[in-house]
């Protein structure tokens, strides 16, 4: 890393804006998790990861789901260390075990949906009894070309470029202690 690199992070995060504290996420994330424990208690939902964006977002959510439920990973990316996405690439797909199975899909956010929609199809395509999407943050795009909607999510912001909560910038700050958008976007 060069130091104009580890400039330009630092400065993504001082100089981002701040769209929601801490404790505004977690009030969401909460109530999330009870309209998803309406929706799935019982129906014993295998509930899929998507790495690495969602793994912030899962570790809030999973507290607030008063049900039995079994817990993997699904490893798919467009981004790698971009800001742009590009073609889907698999590093784990989803387990045989979704055949049968209200699959339940975490994630960080719904930007262009296309992530997401792959996401979906590979668990139908295994069989799956029934696959919901869980986003964290559910981004105002205008002409979304994948995935439309999701079943929940906690929170929506402006088509901005976000990071923190599992979301990252060129691979930093999934750490940060709220949601952030980058200035200027």
């Amino acid at each position: 890393m060069t130091d104009t690199d580890l400039e330009d992070i630092r400065r993504a995060r001082a100089e981002a804006d701040l769209l929601y504290s801490k404790d505004q996420i977690d009030d969401a994330v909460q109530a999330m998790g009870r309209r998803i424990t309406d929706r799935l208690g019982a129906d014993l939902p295998l509930l899929l990861v998507t790495m690495t964006g969602g793994l912030v977002p899962a570790a809030l959510l999973l507290p607030h789901l008063d049900f039995p439920l079994q817990l993997d990973y699904i490893h798919l990316t467009r981004y790698g260390n971009a800001l742009s996405g590009g073609e889907i690439s698999w590093l784990k797909r989803p387990p045989s075990r979704v055949a049968g199975r209200s699959v339940l899909i975490i994630d960080d956010l719904l930007d262009l949906g296309l992530t997401l929609q792959s996401a979906v199809e590979e668990c139908e395509r295994l069989g799956a009894r029934e696959v919901l999407t869980a986003v964290l943050v559910h981004k105002e795009v205008a002409d979304r070309p994948g995935l439309r909607q999701t079943d929940f999510h906690a929170i929506s912001t402006p088509d901005r470029y976000l990071f923190g909560y599992g979301m990252d910038y060129k691979s930093w700050w999934r750490n940060g202690p709220g949601i952030y958008a980058v200035r200027g976007t």
